[in-house]
Parts: structure tokens; C-alpha cells; sequence
């Protein structure tokens, strides 16, 4: 039976370690210089990166500086402003991508034919963007105005490259899709200066109706922000089932439109009131009949 000899193992294990120790030597010493050489295009892409953001943002500065005096609306201004971002951005990423020896023009053909597939999923996306544009180039709203679009209406404070962000009047936030927006009917409310103020009011058929249309007609002359340099026209509108209904109109500006309503609303009330013109409601009337047994 052999036996086992410790010091010529132990050897043999220095040995190895010497081969191993050795040839893990040479192959870090082989890769050194790429080590060093990506670690040093790692540094470039972050410096080129840094430097790169503060020129876009220097650029949209610029930008935005341009159209402002040009006179451009803050639609337009918003609009370009992230078209500018979305580009320049991509502009700085095939540079950074381009250090780490990607070639950038197979990148494009690549992101192309990609961007034809993703396209394709995102329909509506496009469908948006293409919205944003029409908006902007035919302007039926700016930023500031107030429009109604379908169960929406609000004041108009973003038009971005896919939606439109508006603010309701009891301070809610609505994004509505650009695409949905401009194949719609928008009613934009305060795009006209002026607007004429409607009401219809319902008075019994006992009452006075020439008295009833001196008293809208002196509310409407009376109320200090209707202009009184353009028609004031009290009529009867139409004979309903229990009522008279008379109907008056007159012009205030727009941005005091749903003050004056209010305040001519609530004059027509209490004068009726004290000149006693009844307001009619809805009455039902019935009628009993007892029969009697022979």
C-alpha cells in the first residue's frame, strides 16, 4: 500500500497557483489598456452629456426668447419648446451611443424600421400629435381661452405635442387628447370681446305683459356693465302651457358675462316681486266626482 507524501502535494499546489497566479496576470495585463480605454469613452459620454443638457436647455431658452418676441401665443410657445426638447434629445443620444462604437447610421435604419412597428401600435399617439399641429396651424383656441369641447369646458392652460390641459372653473385639471379636440366642435367662449346676454322669463297669464317688459327693459338699462350703445330688446318669446314666456337681450363684455347674469338675474326676482308678477309653476288641478247611488 503507498503512502500518501504530504510535501511533494503541497508542491504540486504551489506549483499551480504559480501557473494560475501567472496566467490570470496576463490575461488582466492583455485587457488593461481596454479597461482604460472604456473607462475613459464612460468619462467622455458623461462630460459630452453634461455639457449637452445645458446646451439644449440654452437653446430652448433661445427659442423661446425668439418667439416671444416675434409675438408668437404661449400655444405655439409650448408646442415648439418640447418639440425642440423631443429632438435635441435624440440628437444627444445617437452622439453619446455613437463613442461606444455604435454605428449611428445602422442605429437610424434600425430606430426606422422600429419606429415604423411602434407607429403602428401607436396610432392614436400620432393621431394626437398630428391634432396638436392642426390646432396650433389653424388656432381655433389659444392659452387663456375658454372653450367647450363635447362634457368638457374649461380655461385653456397647455397645448402640449399629444393634449391639451384645461382648468375648470371650480379649479379641476381636464387633458384632453389633441386628436379628439380637432376632429370635434369647439365652442371658444371668450374669443369675441362682446357677448349678448339671454334671458327667457315665464310670467302668468293674468299678469301685466306690458308692465312685465318696462320692468326687464328698465333692469336691463338700469345694470351698469350692459353697453348701452348697442340694442336692448324685450319680446314674447312663445305662449307656453302655463306661462308667458318673454325673453330679453342685451350686450356685456365677455369677461363680466356670468356676473352680470347673475346680478340681473336676481333684480328681475325681487322687482316682480314688488310690483307683484307672478312667477307660474306647474299646477295639476283635480277634479273629484262622487257618485251617487239611486
Amino acid at each position: 500500500m503507498d503512502t500518501f507524501n504530504t510535501d511533494e502535494t503541497l508542491e504540486n499546489l504551489e506549483k499551480l497557483k504559480d501557473v494560475n497566479g501567472n496566467q490570470i496576470l496576463e490575461f488582466f495585463k492583455g485587457k488593461i489598456p481596454n479597461i482604460i480605454s472604456f473607462g475613459l469613452t464612460v468619462l467622455l459620454a458623461l462630460l459630452v452629456y453634461f455639457i449637452g443638457t445645458r446646451l439644449i436647455r440654452f437653446l430652448r431658452k433661445f427659442v423661446r426668447r425668439s418667439l416671444e418676441r416675434s409675438g408668437v401665443d404661449t400655444g405655439v410657445m409650448q408646442f415648439v419648446d418640447a418639440l425642440v426638447k423631443a429632438m435635441a434629445y435624440a440628437l444627444l443620444f445617437l452622439v453619446i451611443i455613437g463613442f461606444f462604437g455604435i454605428e449611428t447610421t445602422s442605429f437610424i435604419a434600425v430606430l426606422g424600421s422600429a419606429g415604423i412597428a411602434v407607429g403602428l401600435a401607436l396610432q392614436g399617439s400620432l393621431s394626437n400629435f398630428a391634432g396638436g399641429v392642426l390646432i396650433l396651424a389653424l388656432k381655433p383656441f389659444v392659452v387663456g381661452d375658454y372653450i367647450i369641447s363635447g362634457s368638457n369646458e374649461g380655461t385653456v392652460t397647455e397645448i402640449s405635442l399629444f393634449a391639451t390641459r384645461l382648468l375648470t372653473v371650480d379649479n379641476r385639471a381636464v387633458i384632453i387628447p389633441n386628436g379628439d379636440l380637432a376632429n370635434s366642435t369647439i365652442t371658444n367662449v371668450t374669443r369675441e370681446e362682446f357677448r349678448r346676454l339671454d334671458l327667457t322669463v315665464g310670467i302668468g297669464y293674468q299678469a301685466d305683459i306690458r308692465k312685465a317688459k318696462e320692468l326687464l327693459e328698465h333692469i336691463f338699462r338700469q345694470e351698469k356693465d350692459i353697453l348701452k350703445d348697442r340694442p336692448i330688446q324685450v319680446y314674447v318669446d312663445s305662449l307656453g302651457d302655463s306661462a308667458v314666456l318673454l325673453g330679453v337681450r342685451g350686450w356685456v363684455e365677455t369677461v363680466k358675462y356670468w356676473d352680470v347674469r347673475w346680478r340681473v338675474i336676481e333684480q328681475i326676482k325681487l322687482q316682480f316681486d314688488e310690483e307683484g308678477i307672478e312667477f307660474p309653476y306647474n299646477q295639476m288641478d283635480v277634479h273629484l266626482h262622487r257618485e251617487t247611488s239611486d
